[in-house]
């Protein structure tokens, strides 16, 4: 974890996060960088497989440490039984989001239950927290998205929420899970932050309005082949737009997307 303390929390050159990436091209005044699934870090444990977005635990890339105030986007797979032991956090947004099985959670806050798939759940750490995650199944493994903003509030009041997932709301339609307390919208975190998730059926085209000219757009293809911005996503394979106020995606398979719209200044 040495790695990740001295890890800055914020670049004031935004240019210096933008280098060392598969691709870094400008479109008028479009931002746009590519992030291949291939090129993310890993990390075997056996009992958790993890792909990491950003630098994290012991893999660190110094051109991949956040994208504005989004830190984190870990890929995990934990095997049956298996989990994170009780351990610290403060002045995070931390975002879960079970893709197949579920999550046991407990935490310092009196917080003991289940997050299964298609729900998402959010613990804003604050003034410190601890906390455990556990695969809930002792036969089946576990597969989620694990997220962390950067809040725009430090030392609040640690708190947390969860909910179910409007998976009909998700076809061809851009359903918004988290967002800031004034959305009304999903639940809500300490950041004008927002994410959204859409399945979409073949050769379905969608176009998303930004919430913010301040903010930026990461999209993880989460399964399918995709267009966004006329560029080819994989699955798993990323794309960071900033300067933006809309942008299109298109499918070309039946596919899933998430899409973390962020400040790129906080």
């Amino acid at each position: 974890m040495n790695a990740l303390k001295n890890i800055r929390l914020k670049q004031s050159n935004y240019d210096l996060m933008m280098n060392g990436v598969e691709r870094n091209k400008k479109t008028n005044t479009m931002q746009t960088i590519i992030h291949r699934a291939a090129d993310r870090g890993f990390a075997d444990h056996g009992w958790l497989k993890a792909n990491h977005s950003f630098s994290f635990g012991q893999w660190y890339n110094p051109d991949k440490i956040h994208f504005g105030a989004l830190r984190v986007l870990n890929d995990d797979q934990v095997a049956a039984g298996m989990g994170f032991g009780t351990h610290p956090h403060d002045n995070m947004e931390i975002i879960t989001i079970p893709l197949s099985g579920a999550v046991h959670h407990k935490d310092s806050m009196g917080n003991d239950g289940i997050i299964s798939t298609g729900e998402v759940q959010v613990m804003s750490a604050g003034t410190g927290v601890m906390h455990s995650e556990f695969n809930g199944s002792k036969t089946d493994d576990l597969s989620l998205f694990q997220i962390w903003i950067f809040p725009n509030q430090r030392d609040v009041a640690p708190r947390y929420d969860q909910t179910s997932i409007d998976t009909e709301g998700m076809k061809n339609n851009f359903l918004q899970l988290v967002g800031p307390q004034s959305s009304e919208k999903g639940i809500w975190i300490h950041q004008e932050a927002y994410i959204h998730m859409a399945e979409m059926d073949e050769n379905t085209t969608l176009n998303y309005a930004l919430k913010s000219p301040k903010n930026g757009v990461y999209i993880l293809n989460v399964e399918g082949e995709l267009l966004v911005e006329n560029e080819p996503l994989h699955q798993r394979d990323a794309i960071g737009i900033s300067d933006a106020s809309t942008l299109t995606v298109t499918s070309t398979t039946k596919s899933k997307i998430l899409v973390l719209e962020v400040p790129m200044e906080f």
